[in-house]
């Protein structure tokens, strides 16, 4: 992912510009990579250790979304519809 795309969703789910911690940034800019290992992962079926990194990003999504649910529902509710992460 390079700048300008980080520096766009920063902006877009941020409390502010220069938010890059909280966790509706981070799990904003998570999905974005893993979107992008994904597509990666469907070309190139035996890249193992893109594979490995895929689920570690999917691993701190998923802690990330944990925390977002117990302390803020409707912040949390809000980014899975965004973000369209279930159905």
């Amino acid at each position: 992912m390079d700048r300008a795309k980080k520096k766009v969703l920063i902006g877009k789910y941020g409390v502010h510009q220069k938010d890059t911690g909280s966790s509706r940034v981070q799990i904003a800019v998570l999905t974005e990579r893993i979107n992008e290992l994904s597509e990666h992962l469907e070309a190139h079926t035996k890249d193992d250790h893109s594979r490995r990194g895929l689920i570690g990003l999917v691993g701190k999504r998923r802690k990330h979304l944990n925390y977002m649910r117990l302390h803020d529902k409707d912040a949390y509710d809000k980014i899975l519809k965004e973000l369209k992460l279930r159905k």
